[in-house]
């Protein structure tokens, strides 16, 4: 289990790192302004948490199966 949960930080902080500045460079890049900014890196954190969870969900699995 502290495999997973070591493999879990690991690469949830490389998710999160790119979800935002993505959104960041995105915004930057097109000149969006900070509202949208924001918003670009909430939503690629909300879907960079949605494969953080399924790879938590798989990894367990095959941790106990």
């Amino acid at each position: 289990m502290l495999t997973v949960v070591s493999v879990m930080i690991l690469i949830g902080c490389e998710v999160f790192g790119v979800a935002i500045a993505g959104g960041w460079a995105l915004a930057g890049l097109f000149e969006l302004g900070d509202a949208v900014s924001y918003g670009l890196m909430a939503a690629f954190s909300a879907v960079g948490l949605y494969l953080m969870s399924q790879l938590w969900r798989r990894a367990t699995s095959l941790e106990h199966g």
